[in-house]
C-alpha cells in the first residue's frame, strides 16, 4: 500500500493514480499501436517507407519541445491546471488524425500527440514525487512503468488484431474517446500537490534560464540525465525500427511482429518487479549498481550473438536480458537525477526529459542513419555500442562527488 504525504480522499488518491497510469499509457499507445499500421498509412498517404521510422521519432521531439517551459509553469500554477491542458491537447490531436489529407499534416500532428507525453514527464512525475515519501515514490515510478509497458508488450499485438476490423483513422478516434475520458477523470480526482507557498512568486524567463543553467553546471545532474537517455536508447531504436526489421525485411506477418516483442518487454517488467523487491532493503546507488550487470551484459553480447546463424532469436535474448536490467535502474536513476539538485521539481524534471528524450531521439535516428534498420546483425551491432557509452556514464557517475544540497536525501546520495 502507499502512504502519501498529504491526506487526501482515498478514493480521489486511487482514481488519480488510475487517471495518470492511463494518460502515460494513451501517450505510448499513440505510437505503439499504430506501429503495426504504418505501412498502411504512408501507403494510404501517397509516402515512402522512410517515414515510418520518422513518424516515431517526431513523437519523441514533440516530447520535449515545450517541457522546457511546462515544468516551470507548473511551478508557478500548479500541477492540476497543466496536467489537464496536456491530456485535452494529446486528445484533440488524436481526434484530429481522423481528417488527415496527408503525410504532412499526419507528422505534425504526431508532434502534437508527442507533446502529451512532455506533460505525463514534466507535470505528473514531479506530482508523485511530491504526493509520496522516497520508497514509495519510487515503487510507484516502476509500477508506472509497468504500465507504460503494456503499451509496447500489447500494444503492436492488439494493433494487429484491432485493424482487423478498424482503419487507423478510427483506432486514433478511439485513443480520442478513450483520452476524453481520462481528462474527465483527471478533473474529478487530482489533487493539487504544489503548496500555494512553494510556488514560484512569479514566471520570469531569465529566472528559468538561470536555472537550467544552475542544472547543467551540476555534473551529477547532467551525468544521470544523459545516462537515462542512453540506457533507453536501444529501446527507442528497436520500436522504432522492428516494424522494418521484422515486417518489411523478414516478412514476419503484423501478428508475428507483435509476438517478437513479448519477450523484450515482459523482461523489462521482470526488472521493475525485481526493483520493487530490491528499493526495500538496498539504497538507490546500489540497485543501480545491480541494474548495472543484465544491462550491461545483455548489450555487450548483442553483437556476438548476432553472428550466429539465428540473428533474430538472438538479437531477443540480448535484448531481453538487456530489458531486465533496464527495469531495474530507470526508476533509480530518474529518482537519482530528481535529488541530485534542490530546485524546483517541475523545473528539474522537464530539463531530465529534454535531455534524456533528446539523446533517444537524436541516438536512434543517428542509428537509422548508420544502417541499423538494414538487417537484424546491424542493429545489434550498432545497439550494443550505447551499452558501452552508458558503461561510460555510469562509472562516471559512481566516481563523482556525494551531493552537497541540502535538500537531498542521503539515502539518494552514491557512495
Amino acid at each position: 500500500m502507499f502512504s502519501s504525504l498529504i491526506p487526501p480522499d482515498k478514493h480521489r488518491m486511487f482514481g488519480f493514480i488510475v487517471c495518470v497510469i492511463v494518460f502515460e499509457l494513451l501517450t505510448y499507445l499513440a505510437s505503439d499501436l499504430m506501429m503495426p499500421a504504418m505501412l498502411g498509412v504512408v501507403d494510404e498517404l501517397g509516402a515512402s517507407a522512410a517515414h515510418v521510422p520518422a513518424a516515431f521519432y517526431l513523437y519523441l521531439i514533440g516530447g520535449i519541445l515545450v517541457q522546457w517551459l511546462i515544468g516551470p509553469v507548473s511551478d508557478r500554477f500548479g500541477r492540476r491546471p497543466l496536467l489537464l491542458i496536456g491530456c485535452a491537447l494529446f486528445t484533440l490531436a488524436c481526434g484530429a488524425m481522423v481528417l488527415v489529407p496527408n503525410i504532412q499534416a499526419f507528422q505534425w500532428l504526431r508532434v502534437l500527440q508527442g507533446m502529451g507525453l512532455g506533460f505525463v514527464i514534466a507535470v505528473s512525475y514531479p506530482a508523485l514525487q511530491e504526493l509520496f515519501c522516497e520508497a514509495d515514490a519510487v515503487r510507484l515510478m516502476a509500477l508506472l512503468g509497468n504500465m507504460a509497458l503494456l503499451s509496447p508488450l500489447l500494444g503492436p499485438l492488439l494493433g494487429s488484431l484491432l485493424l482487423e476490423w478498424l482503419s487507423w483513422r478510427e483506432l486514433f478516434w478511439l485513443l480520442a474517446c478513450i483520452g476524453a475520458l481520462t481528462w474527465l477523470g483527471l478533473y474529478g480526482c487530482m489533487p493539487e500537490t504544489l503548496a500555494r507557498d512553494a510556488a514560484t512568486p512569479a514566471l520570469r524567463l531569465g529566472a528559468i534560464a538561470q536555472g537550467y543553467l544552475a542544472l547543467l553546471r551540476n555534473r551529477r545532474f547532467v551525468t544521470a540525465s544523459l545516462a537515462l537517455g542512453v540506457m533507453g536508447l536501444p529501446l527507442v531504436a528497436w520500436i522504432g525500427l522492428s516494424p522494418l526489421l521484422l515486417i518489411e525485411q523478414l516478412g514476419m506477418s503484423s501478428v508475428g511482429y507483435g509476438l517478437a516483442q513479448v519477450p523484450v518487454f515482459a523482461a523489462v517488467i521482470v526488472g521493475n518487479l525485481l526493483l520493487g523487491r530490491l528499493i526495500a532493503r538496498l539504497s538507490l546507488s546500489q540497485v543501480l549498481r545491480h541494474g548495472l550487470w543484465p544491462l550491461a551484459a545483455g548489450l555487450g553480447l548483442l553483437a556476438p550473438l548476432s553472428a550466429f546463424d539465428r540473428p533474430l532469436a538472438a538479437l531477443l535474448t540480448g535484448l531481453s536480458l538487456y530489458g531486465v536490467g533496464l527495469g531495474m535502474s530507470h526508476a533509480t536513476l530518474y529518482r537519482l537525477a530528481m535529488n541530485a539538485s534542490g530546485h524546483s521539481k517541475g523545473l528539474v524534471s522537464a530539463l531530465i526529459g529534454m535531455i534524456s528524450i533528446s539523446v533517444m531521439g537524436v541516438g536512434a535516428a543517428l542509428l537509422t542513419v548508420a544502417g541499423a534498420g538494414q538487417s537484424p546483425s546491424a542493429f545489434a551491432l550498432l545497439a550494443s555500442l550505447a551499452g558501452l557509452l552508458y558503461l561510460l556514464l555510469i562509472t562516471w557517475l559512481l566516481r563523482l562527488p556525494p551531493a552537497t544540497d541540502s535538500n537531498v536525501d542521503p539515502r539518494d546520495v552514491l557512495s
